[in-house]
């Protein structure tokens, strides 16, 4: 039931109907049930200002930079997901029986999605002080378990490829499975005078990260 979701929220919604549309997919929307991308929109706008404020009174001392690090994890979609998980909302979200078939409630992009939905939801629904407990509820121990500033793994690459004067890491996709909206993509990285590395994701942002690690691993770093 929709109200099960009520005690992970810590909030009590008036209005019902912004979280069914939180939860409800592309693939589930009707006449009577909208999707959540319009919601999804405007959760994005407000974890990123919410965090943003968080890394701020936690990171005093820290530059522009290095809290702009921190804050594209902190919203990325792989936190998102887990976030989502952790809650159990894809057990709630609404999709049509093909997309719940082939695995669309443990699908990161749709989680993520949801989760900023629900976000919007709960602002919509009671202001910016729900949405930021429901943020520090979640965000709170993840933005403190990082003790210095994540470093992009294509950053870092880079870096290493143009302290050595190599070109710089050239990414190309070398596969792409699954439906339209639950895509795996393939990428393969190089850098001249070193074996090649691939990485699988959900998208082709991801999949260059998870190559650039796994390349950078085989490098020793």
């Amino acid at each position: 039931m929709i109200d099960d979701l009520s005690g992970a929220l810590d909030h009590d919604f008036q209005d019902w109907d912004l979280l069914e549309e939180a939860l409800t997919h592309r693939s589930a929307a009707s006449r009577d049930n909208a999707a959540y991308e319009r919601l999804e929109f405007l959760g994005d706008r407000v974890l990123a200002l919410v965090v943003a404020d968080m890394l701020m009174g936690a990171f005093p001392d820290e530059a522009e930079g290095d809290l702009a690090r921190r804050l594209a994890v902190l919203v990325s979609q792989d936190t998102l997901a887990a976030v989502a998980r952790d809650i159990g909302l894809g057990a709630h979200i609404r999709l049509s029986r093909g997309d719940a078939d082939s695995g669309g409630r443990e699908n990161d992009s749709i989680l993520s999605d949801v989760c900023e939905a629900v976000i919007a939801a709960i602002y919509r629904d009671g202001g910016l002080g729900p949405a930021r407990g429901f943020i520090r509820r979640y965000w709170q121990a993840r933005l403190e378990a990082a003790a210095a500033p994540p470093q992009d793994p294509k950053t870092s690459l880079q870096q290493w490829a143009l302290g050595r004067s190599l070109p710089l890491p050239e990414y190309a996709v070398v596969g792409r499975e699954g439906p339209d909206h639950a895509p795996e993509f393939t990428i393969s990285v190089t850098v001249k005078g070193h074996p090649a590395a691939e990485g699988v994701g959900p998208s082709k942002r991801s999949a260059e990260r998870e190559a650039a690690r796994r390349l950078l691993s085989d490098l020793g770093r």
